[in-house]
């Protein structure tokens, strides 16, 4: 695996319309995340956080949610991205909600002909304006990415579809709305829900998941959302959903993705320290982030 890290902060709090997420970087930094990973022998460059503009008043364009000010945010992201992909290093980007994989992801397909991509997340991401109940614009960004949506959101960094249906893999997923549901079984997406996580075991699922990934694509990007895990192992998210994938399990599937050598992006998001115990959910991302660089007892 690359070696060379780039840090990214987004402060993002728009896409989910709820204060708090925006602090997420700052809580992951302040839980150690730069001194973890160089004790392990990487390189790291910490570029700071992309400027996020707040809005005056609250805007609503077509059921999306401050939509100027998430567009603008992720193509400053998808620029910064594209250029550490550019100079061979690896992005880790740290957010703010979910809504800035749609700059994530655009930034690194522009250097990946076939990207493949693991949405780790108890939630699809997959609506889009028609069938949002909520507006909000971190639950459309895997819809985006694969072309589905606001034109102004499935064309962040100057192209549509990023990714396609037969290289995504979402895993964790146990709340999925009705418009969402449909869209997976119209495109024939897989998906590894908690049943088949607790019917097959995580082992099982990640072996599935890595080679559904890796067949026919160049590389891969993780989005690993912490509300995938249970509330009870990551309290600090702001759309909790019990019965999630375990701390254990977590640090298994990362594990067997360093063993697997697939990856050339990740980013972690959705941390709130308002909502967090101790900064319990930044600590946890941080030791997460050790695993997916392959850091391991012995």
């Amino acid at each position: 695996m690359n070696k060379n890290i780039s840090i990214v902060g987004v402060p993002m709090d728009l896409g989910a319309d709820r204060r708090g997420v925006d602090m997420g970087p700052s809580a992951i930094r302040y839980a150690g995340v730069v001194a973890r990973l160089e004790k392990m022998g990487l390189n790291i460059e910490d570029r700071g956080d992309i400027f996020v503009t707040r809005p005056h008043r609250f805007t609503e364009t077509e059921n999306h949610k401050y939509l100027d000010e998430v567009v603008e945010a992720n193509e400053k992201l998808a620029d910064v991205v594209s250029d550490i992909m550019q100079g061979g290093r690896f992005p880790l980007v740290l957010g703010g909600d979910h809504s800035i994989a749609l700059g994530t992801v655009a930034g690194v397909a522009k250097h990946v002909e076939n990207l493949g991509l693991i949405w780790f997340d108890a939630h699809g991401d997959l609506n889009t304006g028609t069938t949002s109940p909520s507006g909000n614009i971190h639950g459309m960004p895997l819809a985006a990415s694969l072309g589905y949506g606001h034109d102004r959101l499935t064309n962040i960094g100057g192209y549509a579809q990023k990714v396609k249906p037969e290289n995504v893999v979402v895993i964790g997923a146990r709340d999925l709305d009705a418009g969402e549901r449909e869209l997976i079984k119209r495109i024939g997406m897989k998906v590894f829900t908690m049943h088949e996580i607790d019917k097959l075991g995580m082992a099982r699922v990640m072996d599935e998941a890595i080679a559904h990934v890796s067949k026919n694509t160049d590389g891969v990007h993780l989005s690993l959302d912490l509300d995938g895990l249970d509330p009870h192992d990551a309290p600090g998210v702001g759309t909790p959903v019990i019965g999630g994938i375990s701390y254990r399990e977590g640090h298994v599937s990362l594990e067997m993705l360093a063993d697997a050598d697939i990856l050339c992006s990740a980013e972690f998001v959705e941390v709130n320290p308002i909502l967090d115990r101790e900064n319990m959910t930044a600590r946890v991302a941080v030791a997460l982030m050790s695993s997916v660089f392959g850091d391991k007892l012995l």
